[in-house]
């Protein structure tokens, strides 16, 4: 049978509540970096939008 000190056990409590702390932050990140991916995702439909609309306007001015 293992024999906790006072200490051991403030080691071991603080080495969990830092994994934790890693563990909130890695979750932190991840979302941060689904947010980015969505606004770049965004930027890029917009952009190929604005060529589609370009491309329609120009087709439709031969038209005329």
């Amino acid at each position: 049978m293992t024999h906790f000190t006072t200490r051991s056990l403030e080691m071991t409590s603080m080495h969990e509540e830092l994994v934790r702390d890693r563990i909130r932050t890695l979750h932190r990140e991840a979302e941060e970096q689904r947010l980015v991916s969505g606004i770049m995702r965004l930027r890029r439909a917009r952009r190929g939008a604005e060529r589609a609309s370009s491309r329609l306007r120009h087709a439709l001015l031969r038209l005329a």
